[in-house]
């Protein structure tokens, strides 16, 4: 399935965070890798991985999930919020091993079968200096061939009893979140984050601060807010996005609220190819 002519580098970036594991709610483990979370929900007997974490990282993936689930351990299926290369950077070479089938929106679909390209990263945007990375990051398309499906029309989440998924558009156009009534578990993607994801110090020290979706990779500032504020009507108990630190309670939901009524101010840059 891989193919060898698309650029597959490891990308030299981390976090205080690389390498945690923790349990932030029932049967949902959150594993930083790198600078990118993804999830791992359900036990022993079922479970699902969400998102694929960066370029090269499988191999972390593999152990992490054998740490968790006991040797020879895979998921029921992999399912992704969306298909930047800091999401999807194992998902390949984890689909080649485990031979599983992998779900996302419709709209996500072109980017995940080879046959378009991401828009590129504006390193010209205003903020810091993983703005001006952002260059050098890779927008061209994975191809999961026949391996990927789209997720069902009424919202249920394959191999996740009682989740849901919410289409969480303007940071990619099938963008999705995750969301657990039961106990109100948000699994966020980039819809928004826990860190400003642009300023490399506050990447490195995981400075917790809520903001919008990565401002170098987002090319629909409208939907990203009407995204925002969907899902501040859930009142999320709790929240793990792609990038920062799980947060929870009264100060996740207000944080989550002050974002969306403030979004234009507080998430939209200044200036920027898809601002202007």
């Amino acid at each position: 399935m891989n193919d060898k002519s698309k650029p597959d580098k490891l990308m030299p970036m981390t976090s205080v965070g690389d390498g945690n594991v923790s349990m932030i709610a029932s049967h949902v483990h959150v594993y930083t890798n790198q600078i990118v979370n993804l999830c791992f929900v359900g036990e022993e007997d079922g479970w699902v991985l969400v998102d694929a974490g960066m370029p090269k990282s499988a191999e972390k993936i593999l152990d992490v999930t054998e740490e968790l689930f006991g040797e020879g351990a895979k998921p029921k299926a992999i399912i992704l919020t969306h298909g930047h290369f800091d999401h999807v950077g194992a998902v390949e070479e984890l689909v080649d091993k485990w031979d599983v089938p992998v779900y996302a929106h419709e709209l996500e679909l072109p980017f995940l079968t080879g046959g378009q390209s991401y828009p590129e990263p504006d390193p010209t945007v205003a903020g810091g200096l993983v703005a001006k990375m952002s260059r050098f990051f890779p927008s061209e398309p994975i191809n999961l061939q026949t391996a990927v499906h789209q997720l069902p029309d009424d919202g249920t989440v394959p191999e996740m009893p009682g989740w849901q998924w919410i289409h969480t558009p303007g940071h990619t156009p099938g963008h999705v979140s995750l969301f657990r009534e039961e106990d109100r578990t948000l699994i966020a993607g980039d819809a928004f984050t826990t860190v400003k994801q642009d300023e490399l110090f506050d990447v490195l020290t995981q400075e917790e601060e809520i903001n919008g979706p990565p401002v170098y990779y987002t090319p629909d500032w409208d939907l990203a807010e009407a995204s925002v504020k969907k899902l501040s009507d859930l009142k999320p108990e709790r929240a793990i996005t792609g990038h920062g630190v799980p947060m929870f309670g009264e100060e996740l939901k207000d944080g989550l609220t002050e974002l969306a009524t403030t979004f234009q101010e507080r998430a939209i840059p200044e200036h920027g190819r898809y601002v202007d």
